[in-house]
């Protein structure tokens, strides 16, 4: 299946499918003379009835660049709104229509295309595009969600973490796009705010972004990699965000870099804003971004429920553990509420909570005293202690968190007491390591594992994804590494698996 236009053919196609298409009018007005369809296409949020699709127009023949033109205005240009054609169908060469329409690409959004498509079939596959002018994307590819009742036996995702762009190459999602996936959860840390380390393959080509057209240009930067677009092209999306895109270690209204705090809320609100111009989430109509949603629950037949929670938008500032009582919640009241509400409405066999980081116990300190990296769970006890309290408390019949965040690989069990190894198993935990990022020395992650006898596995000399694959009698999660994030045409295998079995939390090391 060719999933990318070849960039050097694009105004040749789209000349050739215009008879083709089932809409007429503006969406046929611009001409382009170079591709407005760069940063490829996406979807997301996958319901049984509908999808999201997304694409960006950009213009890169008549926007100035202020890091090479340094008389170049800073703010560019805005160009006029232009009307955006999609088309769903049964088949890749768009034989077999099922939707299409007509979206408004406007200034305001950065000419993103957010299309919630509605009126599908429950699992299964479609093909989808967009046409603009004289040019048209490429294809993409999209699955539906099973219907809820549907008794389903397998279910297969890929999840992912922290890629900064300067560190490695996206070897990872190469390999990703040409698994056999229902899906990809991204946990955060999708683009980097910083440049930091040393050794880097490419460059940001610009300094650390504050307003929200550098956020944009850092966000379209990242997105024009191939193989990233390959992988947003080959399934549907569920995406979170971290700290990194904002700024790191942030938390709620706080920011380590910014002490005047009105002056943080506003470029926290640029920064929410591009991550939603360039993201395959639901469209909405009001520019302020002052705060914007993304925890949410989505269900895959009778077999897998898969909830995502946002940890930074609504923490606590300040964590530590002189503090105590409510005051330190990672969420934020509503979102434990509907947190609570969502797990004791949880029908499915498995039940997936996806957050960004780990929230297994990790002490730091070798031998008898303790040490926590306070910016993760262990700075945030209670609210911990909340969480697990309603897994257990609902009676959660397969609960699975996964994570992200840490440069490392690992594997724990969740026990009753706070994250600890006392007490009973009531869930278990994998993090997935980073697609590029700088990882920890394997030796401290080896001197955690030894202090912490619920983590059951910890790998930082890789880097890579996990692919989670759901079944009704038990959830397996493989591991796959790269074999060199600063080679371009490095490879990728699965390094090491494990198995939760129904009814038995705990991971198993196969």
């Amino acid at each position: 299946m060719s999933l990318r236009t070849d960039r050097r053919r694009f105004l040749q196609t789209g000349l050739a499918a215009a008879a083709v298409w089932p809409v007429l009018g503006t969406v046929r007005a611009a001409t382009f003379t170079a591709d407005p369809f760069a940063l490829g296409v996406a979807s997301g949020c996958p319901r049984p009835n509908s999808v999201v699709l997304w694409t960006r127009l950009i213009f890169p023949d008549t926007e100035p660049d202020p890091f090479t033109n340094p008389f170049a205005p800073i703010e560019k240009p805005q160009h006029p709104p232009l009307d955006v054609a999609w088309e769903i169908a049964h088949d890749e060469a768009f034989a077999r229509p099922v939707l299409s329409g007509i979206d408004r690409a406007v200034p305001e959004f950065a000419h993103s295309v957010h299309v919630e498509a509605t009126g599908l079939e429950p699992d299964r596959w479609y093909f989808y595009r967009f046409r603009c002018g004289d040019a048209v994307s490429p294809v993409g590819r999209t699955r539906t969600a099973p219907a809820s009742d549907a008794e389903n036996g397998r279910f297969s995702f890929a999840f992912a973490s922290c890629q900064q762009f300067e560190q490695g190459w996206y070897t990872a999602y190469r390999d990703m796009a040409q698994r056999d996936l229902d899906l990809v959860v991204h946990l955060g840390d999708y683009i980097y705010e910083v440049s930091y380390g040393g050794q880097h393959v490419r460059s940001h080509q610009s300094g650390t972004p504050t307003l929200l057209y550098e956020y944009r240009d850092r966000h379209a930067l990242y997105k024009s990699d191939p193989d990233l677009q390959r992988a947003h092209a080959a399934f549907p999306w569920l995406v979170l965000w971290d700290d990194h895109e904002v700024v790191n270690d942030y938390g709620g209204s706080v920011s380590p870099t910014d002490p005047y705090a009105p002056a943080f809320l506003r470029r926290r609100a640029a920064a929410y804003q591009a991550w939603y111009e360039h993201m395959p989430v639901p469209p909405i109509a009001a520019t302020n971004f002052d705060e914007y949603r993304v925890y949410g629950h989505f269900g895959f037949g009778n077999l897998l429920d898969l909830t995502l929670l946002d940890t930074r938008q609504y923490r606590a500032p300040g964590p530590g553990e002189e503090r105590a009582g409510s005051e330190t919640t990672m969420l934020g009241t509503a979102q434990e509420r509907w947190f609570d509400t969502t797990m004791a409405a949880s029908q499915a066999r498995w039940s997936v909570i996806g957050q960004p980081t780990l929230i297994a116990e990790r002490d730091l300190e070798p031998g008898p005293g303790t040490r926590y990296a306070m910016d993760a769970w262990d700075g945030y006890r209670d609210g911990r202690e909340r969480l697990l309290n309603t897994i257990q408390r609902e009676a959660i019949r397969n609960p699975v968190v996964i994570g992200g965040d840490l440069h490392a690989f690992y594997a724990a069990d969740l026990h009753e007491a706070a994250g600890t190894a006392e007490g009973p198993i009531i869930a278990s935990e994998f993090v997935t390591g980073s697609i590029t990022s700088n990882p920890p020395d394997q030796r401290a992650v080896d001197s955690i594992i030894a202090e912490n006898p619920h983590l059951k596995f910890g790998n930082s000399s890789t880097h890579g994804y996990s692919i989670m694959t759901v079944e009704r009698d038990r959830t397996q999660v493989d591991l796959v590494g790269i074999s060199d994030r600063k080679d371009p045409a490095a490879t990728a295998a699965v390094f090491q698996k494990f198995a939760v079995l129904d009814g038995m939390p705990g991971v198993n090391r196969l």
